[in-house]
């Protein structure tokens, strides 16, 4: 890199290449994208080899080697991680979604963002809303998702197969409670009208693995709380989304007559 020069031998590590690419930038600029993403605590994130830069307009700095570096007319907040000048996580979030094209992996990092916390629903819209960037159709799509109340790719999938059928939108990640107030846990789907939960049963494409472990359990106090629940695994979504959808019109239709779970109570998780 251009006035930048690694003093030992071997492949730079990867503080090496950010601390390189802002010494090639100079003062103001923060990294952004991917990086900055995961420096922020998103774990769910694409390897990216490359280090995304914001730099202001006037700027003549240009991309090189590892080192991508966008003007921006827009000001941005930067938080400083380990002396490392970060863009905010909604903008970081953005940037990266924007940079890549799939959309799987825009929806892990975006939905993996909001329920640990790093940002809201309200931050990621926010940024879209300022900014009319290319690349900015999938993080729209997820955004739009995520404010359903989504948060894995698997329930991506299956939003999209509800949205399709003839049955009624469900509530997404919602906590049911017992009479007594007693929680008996986060339901992926939610039929309130008629007390039916859909469970997306996952280790892999749940952003909460713990859960996975707690599934037969779950269901015993769902069961004897009165609520009927349809359990499904990720690879029947895009497999066999006709037969999925045959056991939910099953499903619901074998409660629809009768009276919603006495006493289950719901909010979002």
């Amino acid at each position: 890199m251009t006035g930048v020069y690694l003093l030992s031998g071997g492949v730079p590590s990867r503080r090496q290449m950010v601390r390189a690419a802002l010494l090639r930038a100079g003062p103001g600029a923060a990294v952004t994208g991917v990086e900055a993403v995961r420096r922020h605590g998103v774990s769910r994130v694409p390897v990216d080899g490359l280090v995304h830069l914001l730099v202001t307009p006037d700027s003549r700095l240009a991309s090189q080697s590892f080192m991508v570096v966008e003007r921006s007319k827009r000001p941005w907040s930067t938080t400083i991680v380990d002396g490392v000048p970060l863009a905010s996580p909604a903008r970081a979030l953005i940037d990266a979604a924007r940079r890549d094209g799939r959309l799987d992996v825009v929806r892990a990092m975006l939905a993996d963002g909001v329920q640990r916390g790093i940002c809201t629903v309200n931050d990621l819209a926010h940024e879209l809303a300022h900014r009319r960037l290319r690349g900015s159709a999938l993080p729209r799509i997820v955004l739009e998702e995520v404010g359903d109340g989504v948060r894995s790719a698997a329930e991506a999938w299956a939003r999209r197969l509800i949205l399709r059928s003839r049955l009624p939108a469900p509530a997404w990640n919602v906590e049911l409670r017992d009479k007594q107030g007693r929680r008996l846990g986060i339901v992926d789907a939610w039929w309130a009208d008629v007390g039916l939960a859909w469970e997306i049963d996952s280790k892999e494409f749940h952003l909460a693995p713990d859960d996975h472990e707690r599934t037969t359990r779950r269901h015993s106090a769902l069961t004897a709380a009165g609520v009927l629940v349809v359990h499904t695994v990720p690879s029947r979504l895009r497999k066999d989304p006709a037969g999925v959808l045959r056991d939910l019109y099953g499903a619901y239709g074998s409660v629809a007559g009768r009276a919603v779970a006495a006493g289950v109570a719901a909010g979002h998780g």
